[in-house]
């Protein structure tokens, strides 16, 4: 390892004094591979035994839905009590076996499912998915009863999943999914005491972070993926965002993860045009508004994913103060050991770049299709297979998830 790059492998302390072992993190990627009865089972076992000993300090697992009755996609884990303990406690020790740190993603989508899982979605407001072609639903806009339910059941998944060995957990707030839609004023449209101005449409995300700390307590860490920005005309920007983050650090938030983008326009995945090819070429695609949260809030640990591939590019982002973790999705779904190598000094760069056709839709299709294949392997105990055709990508994942899934974003 260079000397530069030996920063990666320092550990970090959060604020609470939970200590992270280095500076790379898996991101949370949604796996689709949890039972029919929505518990996790093997396959989702098999593919975190595989990351095990990836070398990352941390690793965030992929969408696990707080209700049944409203999935993102096929083979979500859904956790809505203790029923499935023990299951939930051998993923725990067989993620946790290779020493690294690991938490749950919590999710709900709202509106944003296939509506052959979900015939009558809910969301802050009766508003469709925009561009879907009737894949989605128009959703039913949520009682202020219901807002207060799925704040508990946040809450209980948080408590579960902590209470079976998981070390923390993550709140799913981007990417077009229910904490997205209560932020983003083109998806709430609600006038009471949840929309209608900024400090209103926050209130949601405030209150189940609010909730989950008090069932998990302060030692527990408790972080947020969050929209620097959705990428839509008139949607949630950066100053928003920026004020959102301000809010929940006073909440005492342990990391923020910064990602962007949604379905509509998937800004995660490094093929939206709306991503300038000067943002692309910095190795990171959320950097800039990275560093501003750090201006403003020197404090907040944060972890940046989107676009990192290269070890200087990481060790730029850590050794320059922007960021705290790197978090690593798709490369780890073709480079499994991509993090220990890097932290030998056995590697410098990762393999993974976005496939583009020049058709912005199926270049996000092909780029979702490609990574779940390569999960799908390793949790059959194959090895990932980078140079396989796009074609043959496609047509595995049709044939495991019906079309209805190539819609739905990722992690």
């Amino acid at each position: 390892m260079t000397r530069d790059q030996s920063i990666l492998a320092q550990p970090l302390e959060l604020p609470n004094g939970f200590v992270i072992p280095n500076r790379l993190a898996k991101a949370a990627l949604s796996e689709g591979l949890g039972r029919r009865d929505f518990t996790p089972g093997s396959r989702i076992k098999n593919l975190y035994r595989r990351w095990a000993d990836s070398g990352v300090g941390l690793s965030i697992t992929g969408n696990v839905m707080v209700d049944r009755t409203a999935i993102g996609e096929p083979g979500n884990v859904v956790v809505e009590d203790d029923r499935h303990a023990d299951d939930l406690a051998e993923w725990a020790q067989i993620a946790k076996s290779g020493g690294s740190k690991v938490w749950v993603q919590i999710n709900h989508p709202g509106r944003q499912t296939p509506r052959t899982l979900t015939a009558h979605p809910v969301a802050p407001s009766a508003v469709a998915v925009p561009g879907t072609g009737g894949l989605f639903a128009e959703p039913r806009a949520l009682t202020e009863a219901e807002i207060e339910d799925l704040i508990r059941r946040f809450a209980t998944t948080a408590r579960v999943v902590t209470g079976a060995g998981f070390d923390g957990v993550q709140i799913h707030g981007a990417h077009g999914y229910l904490i997205s839609q209560f932020l983003s004023p083109l998806s709430n449209q609600r006038t009471d005491a949840w929309g209608g101005t900024p400090e209103k449409r926050r209130r949601f995300v405030l209150e189940v972070l609010r909730a989950i700390r008090a069932e998990v307590g302060a030692d527990t860490p408790v972080a947020i993926k969050l929209n620097s920005a959705d990428f839509q005309k008139g949607g949630f920007g950066e100053e928003e965002s920026l004020e959102v983050v301000h809010a929940l650090a006073e909440e005492g938030l342990d990391l923020l993860e910064i990602s962007g983008g949604t379905y509509t326009s998937a800004a995660m995945l490094g093929v939206d045009p709306s991503l300038k090819a000067s943002t692309r070429r910095r190795d990171a695609y959320f950097l800039a508004y990275a560093e501003r949260v750090r201006a403003e809030l020197p404090r907040l640990p944060l972890m940046l994913t989107g676009g990192f591939r290269t070890a200087a590019g990481m060790v730029d982002a850590v050794e320059s103060g922007a960021v705290d973790l790197v978090g690593l999705g798709r490369p780890l779904t073709v480079q499994p050991d991509f993090p220990a190598q890097l932290l030998a000094g056995r590697a410098d760069e990762s393999v993974v770049n976005p496939r583009r056709s020049g058709i912005r839709m199926l270049d996000s299709l092909t780029e979702l299709t490609y990574y779940s294949v390569q999960m799908w392997r390793m949790a059959k105990g194959k090895e990932p297979a980078p140079d396989r055709h796009a074609a043959l990508n496609v047509t595995q994942y049709l044939l495991n998830n019906g079309l209805e899934s190539l819609r739905s974003p990722r992690g």
